[in-house]
């Protein structure tokens, strides 16, 4: 034990507040203020009805006689209106569907050959169409020979839910807020999707495209001689209505 002389603690006593100023400015600068705010509910059709980009089949069914071996002219239209679409947006395999142990089954796999000859000559490859056999579930209906492929699809809803009352009642509290109702806006956005030429355009844009030079030309030189540079219609006088009794 040792013996401390009166000169000790007021040194002792300046050791401890610089102590313990320091450590309050060290808190000081770490310290962090929490702010909270209140969660605000989502009025907007798009966040309740979003449009999700998924990938859906495409198909179509061809239906064969069981006296004919072939296929119809708007058979083979559609045939074709396939393939080019499959070379524009398909992402797998055409699978093609024929009917077996039924009373079209032999008719069915020769219409089969003929629209694969007309898949490969859109620009289909023989790599991706794919056969397999099915059994009808139902023996009455008539077989068909269905065709499908994946692609990328955008989709939306489903619609029609009405999860509360329109009107004033003790569970719709949201009446006197004037607050739009949950089925608002779904079918928009549902026929939006619906439409879209390519799906992937309601998550990013395109590349811009080379200009058409040949169009271009025209109008700068055009500019250059100091002539208008709009375009003329020659029939378009002709939608204009009468000067007659003017």
């Amino acid at each position: 034990m040792t013996n401390r002389t009166p000169l000790d603690r007021p040194r002792t006593l300046r050791l401890v507040g610089a102590l313990v100023g320091l450590s309050a400015a060290l808190g000081a600068c770490t310290q962090t203020t929490e702010i909270v705010t209140a969660s605000v509910p989502s009025n907007d059709y798009r966040q309740r009805h979003p449009i999700a980009v998924t990938e859906a089949n495409r198909s179509i069914v061809v239906f064969v006689g069981q006296a004919r071996g072939g296929l119809s002219a708007p058979q083979r239209t559609d045939i074709m209106g396939l393939a080019h679409t499959w070379v524009r947006e398909g992402t797998g395999a055409i699978v093609a569907d024929v009917p077996v142990d039924t009373p079209n089954a032999r008719a069915a796999a020769a219409s089969f050959r003929e629209i694969r000859s007309l898949l490969m000559a859109g620009g289909v490859p023989s790599r991706a169409i794919t056969m397999r056999h099915y059994h009808p579930d139902d023996p009455r209906t008539l077989p068909t020979i269905r065709l499908s492929y994946p692609k990328i699809s955008a989709v939306a809803g489903p619609c029609g839910l009405w999860p509360e009352d329109l009107g004033p009642n003790i569970d719709n509290s949201g009446y006197n807020e004037n607050r739009q109702y949950h089925n608002f806006g779904c079918a928009t956005q549902r026929n939006l999707a619906a439409v879209v030429d390519n799906p992937a355009d309601l998550v990013q844009p395109r590349p811009e495209t080379a200009a058409y030079t040949p169009r271009r030309s025209i109008a700068f030189d055009k500019y250059r001689k100091g002539v208008a540079t709009e375009t003329t219609y020659p029939e378009a006088d002709k939608a204009k209505l009468s000067d007659t009794g003017k």
